[in-house]
């Protein structure tokens, strides 16, 4: 199994545009490149699965155990030439003092050959001694080769290769000069999705040419083969990782079929969680927010992340979905909502000093800052409101009393209704206002954290079975017409 981590000293180093020139270049020669992410984050992924035209899948140490990352990892790799997993800040950085969820700790627990890429702006014999101690810090882990990134030029890029040469006996796989065309538009969440440009295409196909003229591919692919053989768990726990079990997969009931909003505003998905929404007995039934004038023949909707601000006045101008929604939440259809979904249930949403209509089936408020409001981990309590699980098997596998996610939000809510409820106790992270998070009204549940069904939440499997348990209980048939 050919498989490699790609990381650097220091975030902003240039490494997601490199593996993502990395993929198309390697994929462009007809190899199967199956990518990685560590850590939380939907929108380097969305680049990375362009790139490769395969799913990007996330490896979180916070969020998963180490059998769940095995298993994800030996899943998707298996079915690949190459797997190539892309780190987030430096290599040896992370939460833990003692590197537990750092991507060295994915390193090691995977056996991946490390290739640093190094900002080497206005670095010449300092290079070495950076290498050296990275080398040194913990002997586990293997740096297999540097790319440097951002060089001023032949004469630079000379220097480094000599002292690096003298100094270390780590290969340089790669030298890339500074240029624009590596360059991807960046805002407040980090880089802008590929779904919302038109010429994304061509710039990952641009990366994938630039990268490949000066990174050496064949060494790069003798470094992941290098790896040895990776004890890999049996096909059973592999496959439960994402499909429910025993009495559970037994029981359930007919398929159901659930709403999934997924155009410019609205991306930020994992595909092992819809994955798991399928495993568990839903069709995902996509629909446009921005162009759609009514929902699809659904059973329960599922809004994700995205930039709902930056799609405002669109939003807004597509009255008639906006009064679907509505009128299909008010008349029991099962929601759930994170974050920018939030946001869109919203009754408005102010940016820029501009105020947008959204559906109005909460009551909030929706206000955009400059600053983060809350960003990181976050650790959540269920309350007696939470709504899920309600199918047959609640009391055979009772949830988790404490849930691990993640928020990234620019948000905050303005006029929040004193009657709303709330699903879960903020234990770590700020979520509504610190203190809550969920919102519980009717039968939706909206809230900033972001869960992932392969970190123990299983919420995946959850909310299918609140959906399938309304539809026996109380089928909608039609949707009674309200008011705009």
């Amino acid at each position: 199994m050919a498989r490699l981590l790609i990381s650097a000293a220091h975030k902003s180093s240039g490494k997601t545009t490199i593996t993502v020139g990395l993929c198309a270049a390697l994929s462009a020669q007809g190899l199967r490149v199956q990518p990685f992410k560590k850590g939380p984050d939907y929108i380097d992924p969305m680049w990375l699965s362009q790139a490769s035209r395969r799913d990007c899948f996330n490896l979180d140490p916070f969020l998963m155990s180490p059998e769940a990352i095995t298993a994800c990892f030996s899943r998707h790799a298996a079915q690949a030439d190459i797997a190539i997993v892309e780190g987030n800040k430096g290599l040896y950085d992370g939460l833990a003092l003692d590197g537990s969820n750092s991507n060295a700790a994915v390193a090691h627990l995977l056996d991946l050959p490390v290739v640093l890429v190094l900002d080497a702006r206005g670095m010449t014999r300092g290079i070495a001694p950076l290498i050296l101690g990275y080398q040194a810090f913990d002997a586990r882990i293997r740096i297999a080769g540097v790319i440097l990134n951002q060089l001023g030029g032949e004469r630079h890029e000379s220097k480094l290769r000599a002292v690096i040469e003298h100094y270390t006996d780590v290969p340089v796989l790669g030298a890339i000069g500074h240029d624009p065309r590596l360059a991807v538009v960046e805002r407040h969440l980090g880089l802008m999705p590929n779904h919302e440009l038109d010429d994304a295409a061509q710039r990952v196909r641009a990366m994938g040419e630039l990268v490949g003229r000066q990174v050496d591919l064949a060494r790069v692919l003798q470094v992941a083969a290098s790896a040895a053989p990776l004890v890999t768990p049996t096909d059973t726990a592999m496959a439960s990782s994402i499909a429910p079990s025993g009495a559970a997969a037994a029981a359930a009931p007919s398929r159901i079929r659930i709403g999934l909003a997924r155009d410019k505003a609205f991306g930020f998905y994992y595909p092992d969680d819809l994955q798991a929404l399928q495993a568990a007995g839903a069709e995902l039934v996509p629909f446009d927010t921005l162009h759609d004038s009514t929902l699809p023949a659904v059973d329960g909707l599922f809004i994700g992340g995205g930039f709902p601000e930056m799609f405002g006045p669109e939003l807004q101008a597509n009255v008639a979905l906006r009064a679907s929604i509505r009128c299909a939440i008010e008349a029991g259809l099962p929601v759930y909502a994170e974050c920018g979904g939030l946001m869109y249930l919203a009754r408005t949403l102010r940016y820029k000093d501009t105020v947008h209509q959204m559906v109005g089936a909460l009551p909030v408020d929706v206000v955009m800052h400059e600053r983060p409001v809350g960003r990181g981990y976050v650790e959540l309590e269920r309350t007696a409101n939470a709504p899920w699980p309600a199918g047959a098997d609640a009391d055979a596998n009772p949830p988790s009393p404490m849930l691990r996610g993640h928020e990234f939000h620019y948000s905050s809510l303005e006029n929040i209704g004193t009657e709303l409820k709330f699903a879960y106790h903020v234990r770590r992270g700020h979520g509504v206002d610190g203190q809550h998070d969920g919102i519980v009204h009717r039968h939706v549940l909206a809230a900033y954290t972001h869960l992932r069904s392969g970190a123990g939440s299983d919420w995946a499997r959850q909310f299918v079975r609140y959906v399938q348990d309304r539809r026996i209980r109380s089928p909608l048939q039609a949707l009674e017409p309200c008011e705009h």
